[in-house]
Formats: structure tokens, sequence, C-alpha cells
């Protein structure tokens, strides 16, 4: 691999501000909410029905896939998600919500397919993949991403039962678990960094890329989505305007807040990628891209 000449953190941060307002990021983000909203309910259809089949509904993961989506999440989108899925599971029962499993997943992927068309935008790029090819990446990235929730969960969830086990066995008191609860945190942290990494791999139509497990991109856009997660649930705790002033349609104002500051997370950590290597090209680097290249070496569209 060529050797890179030093990018700083202030060039970087000056392009991605600028590419952010070219690229009209903040409209985009809006788009996305849109869309993530529509694909959401299927998603976690999905994901439910998902660990129904491969791990059992007895096990507690499903409690605990919402539990930790409560943690995240505004507390009235919360509500409002936990209240229509159980609704949904009402009225449709376990054995429909599993015969629908492919239909909840191909819903679901719509907010792939745009999360796609976004990180185009911000490498430039126009879209040369055939429709079911970029669909073909779009579902397997959203069972990618339900199989790493799902593993995230139960190593966390599985993790705190046997540290409760093997505390209460020993006599080793409350620090064990104490130490799991605080290192459950790191885990599930890493599986979003990989989470958000393969969405900037796969994703945009770009080619010759060299994995990463690792990117600027996924480490600054996971870093911002739980900054503006906690920093937007803590607002709301103490200054919830929306529910005063909406009432019941507050909850779905600020469900579609979350998936709009979401949206931006994502593709602010994708422009950060692509401003680093468009840099890192200007500057010589042999295996970096322009901006508007497909892969090294060519020419912008």
């Amino acid at each position: 691999m060529a050797k890179q000449k030093r990018i700083g953190w202030k060039e970087i941060s000056q392009r991605t501000w600028a590419e952010i307002k070219q690229d009209d990021v903040f409209g985009d983000a809006a788009k996305l909410a849109y869309y993530f909203l529509l694909a959401l309910f299927p998603l976690l259809i999905f994901l439910t029905s998902a660990i129904g089949l491969i791990i059992g509904s007895g096990t507690g993961m499903r409690h605990a896939l919402f539990n930790y989506l409560s943690q995240v999440m505004p507390g009235a989108a919360f509500q409002l998600i936990d209240s229509t899925m159980f609704e949904v599971s009402n009225v449709s029962g376990a054995g429909k919500l599993s015969f629908g499993l492919l239909a909840a997943l191909w819903a679901a992927s719509n907010g792939m397919g745009a999360i796609t068309q976004s990180l185009n935008a911000a490498y430039d790029l126009e879209e040369s993949r055939p429709w079911w090819k970029q669909r073909l990446v779009a579902v397997v990235l959203t069972v990618s991403l339900s199989l790493l929730i799902i593993t995230a969960v139960g190593i966390v969830f599985g993790g705190s039962k046997v540290a409760d086990q093997v505390a209460n066995s020993f006599g080793l008191g409350a620090g064990l678990t104490l130490g799991w609860k605080i290192a459950q945190w790191p885990i599930a942290i890493a599986f979003m960094l990989l989470g958000f990494a393969l969405i900037y791999y796969f994703a945009p139509d770009v080619q010759d890329q060299d994995w990463k497990w690792i990117t600027p991109g996924s480490s600054v856009g996971v870093a911002l989505w739980l900054l503006v997660s906690f920093a937007f649930k803590g607002y709301l705790h103490f200054f919830d305007s929306y529910s005063k002033t909406y009432g019941s349609l507050g909850a779905v104002i600020i469900l579609m807040l979350w998936l709009y500051l979401t949206g931006l997370a994502i593709l602010v950590g994708g422009e950060i990628n692509s401003e680093i290597e468009n840099a890192a090209a200007s500057k010589g680097a042999a295996d970096a891209k322009h901006k508007g290249a497909r892969r090294p070496h060519q020419k912008a569209a």
C-alpha cells in the first residue's frame, strides 16, 4: 500500500463541512427519516420473528432487545414503538409474523436502499448497478445488521446471566455483575462500529475498496449518533414541549426527530470517509479514489 501524506483533521473538517452543505446532507437526513419510519416496524418485526425462530421465544432476548433500545431512544418514541409492536403481535400472532418474515425483510430493506442513494451522493456517484443488485445489497445488509444486533444482544444478555450465576455460585458479590454491566457497553459499541463499517463498505457504488474494521467515518458516526441520542433524550426528559404542544402526536414527532438525527449521523460519517479518501487521492495516494470515481486511478465522471 502506498504511503499517504499526512492529512490533518482541520483540513478534513473544513472539507467535510463544505461537502455537507453542498450535498444537502440535512435535507437527505430528512428523507432518510421518512424511509426509516416506513422501514422501522418491518425491521423490528423481522428481528423479533428471527429471534423467535433462531433462539426461541422464551429466552428473554426480545425483552432484552427492547430494553437496550429504550436506553437509547427518547421515552415517548420508545413507548410508541413498544405499544405498536405489542398491538401487532397480539393481532397477527407469532405464526403469522413468522410467515411474513420475508415480507418484513423486503420492507425493512427500503431504509437501506435510501441510505445507499444518500451515500452515493456523498461520493458524487451516479448509481450504475442494476435494480436487482441494488435491492440484493440492501437485503443482504439488512440481514447482516439484523444478525449483528441479535448477536450483540445475545452476548450482552447472555453475559449478564452468566455473570449473575457466577457471582451467586462463588460468592463474588455485586462486583462481577457491575463489572459486566460496564463491559457490555464497549461490546455493544464494537458491534455498532462493525455495522457502520459494513454500510460504508457495501452500500455506495464504489469498487476496489480495502476493508477496514474501523474507519474514521464509522467512529465519528457512532459517536455522533450516541451523543445526539442521549442529548436529545436528556433534553426531552427536562423539556418535553412536544407532548404538551401536540398531545399524542408528540410521540410521532419525537420519533421522526430521532430518526432524522440517526440519518444525519450516518451521512456525516459517510461524508468524512469520502473526504478523507478524496484528500488522500489529491495528495497522490495510489489506493485512494477521487470524488466521483468508483475505483482508484479512475477519472471522476
